[in-house]
């Protein structure tokens, strides 16, 4: 994605794994009820959603992963899947990490290589850490404070390392003044001046203007320790060097993965993870419905990718083992955005007219309805972001009142905006995607309807960045609509919003901002969250760029996404987590 934006390929590249299509409401909620399991020793449905099926602390065994998609790298710096981030923790260590708990509290920070959280000074702008005692690599040598910044300033050479995210280096280098350690002139290649280390225990960060989020980014796999005499720079991928407690056994892309127990990790320097099975594997498959059925069949025990079963799974699950089944609110919304260089959509009644005049149900169950679709998305601030006000607010009645569309209001806002007959548009939308297209129709019916007449143009949906992310090709084009998705980097406003809100992040090549919203209140807002530190006033400011957003109808929201996840009769201490989207997380799971 070249000179994208690279928060925006962990949200593209994960919907790219998923395969999803309208499920009947009646389908979905047959098999059993909400608690009870089926009889075939599986935990009941949703008994892993947002808390603990089968507790267990029994070691030893294997770890089965099934997956349709392998990650886009298994180099901590540059993967951005959301699966890959995950399942990274295994093997990779931060200096902080998020609790291994279910829930809002699995998106919550503690110290993980570090002793503690971290010695804030200089109004937020320094940042002290001290290692713990006994973490060691793989070969058993101390991980020191060197290992931690040079793992980060992987993050500078872009021209080797390209596609993960880059939070810290446009924080710790504004500018671009620091070349990376791969043209660092300095003898130990750890020239980066805003990061020192006193000692091999100690790491100071010492940032150019303070960002509250700053401990959510060095929670990433991003700020990874890397070794410098075991990086292989682009090959790293192949084989990375373990701080935690696995290692690499065998990876063949595209096929398979074996994790083994890493015999130099102490569970004594670890206060996250348990290291319960002997062994993790991974088998990827070319086909998803096979997976499906292999799962099904409990040859495995999850999905790596976490993006749901297909519908043909699906519907065999929810039918005969619903009890083997979740059904999480994930941290995605789904939606609609109406860039303003494409006349009639610089106004923002003709913006409202295709909010209004939108059929809210007829679009939910596009994406697979209530249960494989998800909510009625209100707004555009996900419900595992603090700040979320989940569907009560709800400024268009999206939800209530207008929720089959208000064809009234619609054609008042048409003649608002000077339009009283109406308009031809265009809605792009990915052509690989068939929830998508089928998301597209749903919305050019009911527009119709309003004499808002749609045309829809399915792009090549591997060519994204290029086409929707160019701000001149789109007003080429003429796209009024675009149809999109986006989850949390990190669950805070910055985390989701930046990237779509910011005037500073519209780019000519790889833009997210498809609004292209250039709006001085939201942009303050911003500049006010990164440098408050107190919890609640962040909340507040982050309620209020929501407020802003949706004030000014730039998006259509589709939905709160839901996925319908499997888990095997012998999977333990699984549960979903907020600091993945809704995934299950990875780290502290055994097998029965």
């Amino acid at each position: 994605m070249t000179t994208q934006r690279t928060s925006g390929r962990r949200k593209q590249a994960v919907a790219a794994a998923a395969v999803v299509a309208a499920l009947l409401t009646t389908a979905a909620c047959g098999g059993g009820n909400d608690d009870n399991g089926d009889g075939n020793g599986a935990a009941g449905f949703n008994a892993g959603n947002n808390k603990v099926a089968n507790a267990s602390t029994k070691k030893g065994g294997e770890l089965k992963f099934a997956a349709a998609q392998d990650a886009d790298s298994w180099d901590t710096t540059r993967g951005y899947y959301g699966f890959a981030w995950n399942f990274m923790r295994n093997y990779s260590r931060q200096l902080l990490s998020f609790k291994t708990e279910p829930g809002e509290k699995g998106a919550e920070l503690t110290p993980d290589l570090a002793t503690d959280m971290g010695k804030v000074s200089d109004d937020g702008k320094t940042y002290t850490f001290t290692l713990r005692d006994g973490v060691t690599w793989e070969d058993g040598k101390p991980i020191t404070s060197k290992d931690v910044k040079y793992g980060i300033e992987r993050q500078w050479a872009q021209d080797v390392l390209s596609g993960g995210p880059v939070y810290l280096k446009d924080l710790l280098d504004p500018k671009g003044e620091y070349p990376g350690p791969y043209k660092d002139e300095s003898a130990d290649k750890l020239g980066l001046k805003a990061i020192e280390t006193p000692d091999d225990k100690t790491i100071v960060f010492k940032l150019p203007e303070a960002n509250s989020d700053f401990p959510e980014m060095i929670a990433m796999p991003s700020a990874s320790p890397v070794r410098q005499d075991k990086d292989t720079k682009s090959k790293y991928t192949l084989r990375p060097f373990s701080s935690g407690p696995y290692k690499f056994q065998s990876y063949s892309p595209g096929k398979s993965l074996v994790l083994v127990r890493n015999t130099e990790w102490k569970a004594s320097s670890d206060p996250i993870r348990k290291a319960y099975p002997d062994k993790i594997s991974v088998r990827f498959f070319t086909n998803a419905n096979d997976m499906d059925q292999r799962l099904i069949n409990g040859d495995y025990d999850l999905d790596l990718n976490q993006t749901g079963l297909s519908p043909q799974g699906r519907n065999t699950a929810l039918k005969e083992h619903k009890a083997n089944l979740d059904n999480p609110l994930t941290g995605y919304i789904r939606y609609a955005a109406f860039p303003q260089s494409v006349k009639p959509f610089d106004n923002i009644h003709c913006r409202k007219a295709v909010i209004y005049g939108a059929d809210h149900v007829s679009l939910q169950n596009a994406r697979g309805g209530p249960v494989a679709g998800g909510d009625i998305g209100t707004n555009m601030l996900p419900p595992s972001v603090p700040g979320s006000e989940g569907q009560k607010y709800d400024p268009y009645e999206i939800a209530g009142a207008n929720k089959s569309g208000n064809i009234t209001k619609a054609k008042e806002e048409l003649k608002a905006c000077g339009q009283p007959n109406g308009f031809k548009t265009r809605i792009a939308v990915r052509n690989n995607k068939q929830v998508e297209v089928d998301t597209a129709e749903s919305l050019q019916a009911s527009l119709k309807k309003v004499g808002i007449d749609a045309e829809i143009d399915q792009y090549d949906g591997s060519q994204t960045s290029g086409i929707i992310g160019s701000p001149s090709n789109v007003k080429k084009k003429g796209y009024g609509i675009i149809i999109m998705g986006w989850g949390p980097d990190f669950a805070t406003v910055q985390g989701f919003g930046l990237p779509l809100w910011s005037s500073k992040y519209i780019l000519e090549s790889g833009n997210n901002n498809f609004a292209l919203i250039k709006d001085k209140t939201i942009d303050g807002l911003f500049a006010d969250y990164v440098k408050e530190l107190d919890d609640t006033k962040k909340t507040q400011i982050s309620t209020e760029i929501n407020h802003k957003v949706m004030e000014g109808a730039y998006y259509l929201p589709f939905t709160f996404e839901k996925y319908i996840n499997w888990r095997s009769d012998r999977l333990a201490n699984v549960y979903t987590s907020d600091a993945y989207n809704g995934q299950y997380d990875f780290v502290n799971m055994g097998v029965k």
